[in-house]
């Protein structure tokens, strides 16, 4: 099994760490899209174990409509190149009257998370009142479908907000991935060695407190072996790093705590050694978003 998760992340990798430094936000944006389809379909069969049949189709369009809605928050508030001054004596350019129309058919492209959350919320309740499903699992067929949207999609959409942060904004979301894998790969290997105390035996009984602290510790080292790259203070990194940590366990043991709700071991088996494509990312989950705040609300560069 551990030459398997080896192998496997030894193909990924590569080529997401390829695709954060070197793709667009566009391309990023798609790719985050491929991703979250496939987790939600997962979180939806794990629904289906229990007997909650999700909307699945118009939830997926939804979660797309939620990163396209990242994205379009990430362009607009990248920062724009400043106009040519003209002369005072000198007569308006053709372009400026032209680019109007593009400013005003790039604004048409919009769109706002509270209009997809609405969307979705208009299509729940068509799709609830037209079904031909029993009535009584209206109420689970809406809980599954939100609580995908909302659990996975919504949080995962942040890589492309984080992405999008000027220059430094492909590194930061290089950092939020390498310190959850880094974080996860020692806690694995530090709890199968020496991992004695359980950690939470109700909902993951192979987690141990010695690879959440070694796990810790391994997300500390990687903030700062980003401190020669990023343009940031060694403290600030170090707690961003901490916090990502922190979040990205508590993400792994939300989806530990999903699967034993469906009595399952894994979300699925398209990763070989790693399970499903959520048992993979179910840190990147919470840690993405953690981060992107941290720098935000906390660190805040531009102030």
């Amino acid at each position: 099994m551990t030459w398997k998760r080896v192998a496997t992340a030894a193909v990924l990798i590569p080529f997401v760490v390829g695709l954060v430094l070197l793709g667009s936000i566009a391309w990023v944006s798609v790719g985050l899209a491929l991703i979250v389809t496939v987790a939600m379909l997962e979180y939806f069969a794990l629904g289906d174990a229990i007997g909650h049949r999700a909307y699945r189709a118009w939830t997926i369009v939804c979660a797309i409509l939620i990163i396209f809605a990242q994205w379009s928050l990430a362009e607009r508030s990248r920062p724009r190149a400043k106009l040519e001054v003209r002369s005072a004596t000198a007569s308006p350019a053709p372009t400026d009257v032209s680019a109007r129309p593009a400013l005003v058919a790039g604004r048409s492209l919009t769109l706002n998370l509270q209009d997809v959350l609405f969307l979705f919320v208009l299509g729940v309740a068509g799709l609830t009142l037209r079904t031909k499903r029993p009535p009584v699992e209206a109420l689970p067929a809406a809980g599954i479908s939100a609580s995908g949207l909302l659990l996975v999609a919504f949080p995962l959409s942040f890589a492309v907000r984080l992405h999008g942060l000027g220059g430094a904004g492909p590194r930061l979301l290089l950092f939020a991935l390498v310190i959850t894998w880094a974080g996860d790969t020692v806690a694995y290997f530090v709890g199968r060695a020496i991992g004695k105390h359980p950690f939470a035996p109700a909902l993951s009984p192979k987690k141990t407190w010695e690879g959440a602290v070694a796990g810790f510790a391994g997300s500390l080292l990687v903030g700062y072996a980003f401190s020669w790259w990023l343009q940031a203070s060694v403290p600030h990194l170090l707690a961003m790093a901490g916090v990502g940590n922190v979040a990205g366990q508590v993400g792994d043991l939300l989806e530990s705590a999903y699967k034993r709700s469906a009595g399952v071991k894994d979300s699925g088996a398209l990763l070989p050694g790693h399970g499903g494509v959520l048992d993979r990312i179910d840190a990147l989950i919470l840690a993405i978003p953690a981060v992107w705040y941290y720098w935000v609300l906390v660190y805040s560069p531009g102030k």
